[in-house]
C-alpha cells in the first residue's frame, strides 16, 4: 500500500468527514475548511475524498440530487435516501448477516466480502410537509 504524506489538509478534510453525520458533498466539506485554510482547493478536497476511498476511511453513499454524497463511518451500516429532500439517513440495523455471505457465494461461484444497501422513499420531514 502506498504510504500516504502527511498533510494538515488531508487531516483536516478527513477529521471533518468523520465529524459529520450528514452525508457531506465535496463543495460542502470545502466549504467548511475554506476560512481555516486559505488556499485549499476544491480539487484538493475531490482527490483527497478519492484517496480515502480507495483507503476504506470513507464510503460513497451515491450520487443524491446530482452530487456525491460521502460517509466517514465505515462500520456496517446501510443508507435511507428521501426522493424529495434529498436527506441521508444511517441505518444501523443488520439486513444481511454474514453468515449468507457463502451461501449467495457459493450460489454465484464467487466471494462475496461485502453488502451495501440503499433505501430510498420519503423521510418523515417530508411527509410531515405533505
Amino acid at each position: 500500500m502506498k504510504r500516504q504524506n502527511y498533510s494538515r489538509k488531508r487531516e483536516a478534510i478527513l477529521q471533518a468527514l468523520q465529524g459529520t453525520n450528514t452525508h457531506p458533498t465535496a463543495e460542502w466539506m470545502y466549504l467548511q475548511l475554506k476560512s481555516q485554510f486559505p488556499d485549499l482547493s476544491l480539487g484538493t478536497v475531490y482527490r483527497n475524498l478519492a484517496q480515502f476511498k480507495t483507503e476504506g476511511s470513507a464510503v460513497s453513499v451515491g450520487i443524491v440530487n446530482g452530487q456525491e454524497r460521502f460517509d466517514g463511518n465505515t462500520s456496517p451500516h446501510s443508507h435511507f435516501i428521501c426522493t424529495q429532500c434529498g436527506a441521508v439517513l444511517d441505518i444501523f440495523k443488520p439486513l444481511y448477516a454474514e453468515a449468507s455471505f457463502s451461501e449467495i457465494s457459493q450460489e454465484l461461484c464467487a466471494q462475496v466480502e461485502s453488502c451495501d444497501v440503499l433505501f430510498r422513499g420519503v423521510c418523515s420531514d417530508c411527509l410531515k410537509k405533505q
